[in-house]
C-alpha cells in the first residue's frame, strides 16, 4: 500500500534547493492520504526516516488552448485535475537518492 500513497517525486529547481539546504523533499502523493501515512510511505520506500510531513491541497487551474483547424479558429478550456502535494523533512544525516535508488 505504501507504493500507492506516493505518486511521484517533484523535481524542480526549487525542490532541489529545499533538499539541499533543508533536508526537504516534494512528493505529489494521493489525495485521501494523511500525514502518517505518507511518513510511513516514505520511510517503507526509501528507507530513510522522516522527522516532519506538511501537506497542501493544490486546486486545479483552467488549462486555455486555441488552435487552427481548416481555416476557422477553435478556442477551448477545461479544468486540470487538482492534486495534494507533500512536502517531508528527513532527519539529520537522512538523504533520498532519486536517480541512484534500487528500490523503487
Amino acid at each position: 500500500m505504501s507504493h500507492g500513497i506516493i505518486i511521484e517525486p517533484i523535481l524542480s529547481e526549487k525542490s532541489a534547493s529545499l533538499q539541499e539546504a533543508e533536508r526537504k523533499y516534494a512528493f505529489k502523493v494521493l489525495k485521501s492520504a494523511n500525514k502518517i501515512d505518507i511518513k510511513r510511505a516514505v520511510e517503507n520506500r526509501f528507507g530513510v526516516k522522516v522527522g516532519k510531513v506538511a501537506t497542501m491541497n493544490m486546486n486545479g487551474k483552467v488549462k486555455r488552448s486555441t488552435m487552427r483547424s481548416g481555416g476557422r479558429v477553435i478556442r477551448t478550456e477545461g479544468p486540470r485535475a487538482s492534486w495534494k502535494k507533500a512536502l517531508v523533512t528527513l532527519k539529520e544525516g537522512e538523504v533520498i537518492d532519486f536517480f541512484h535508488d534500487e528500490q523503487a
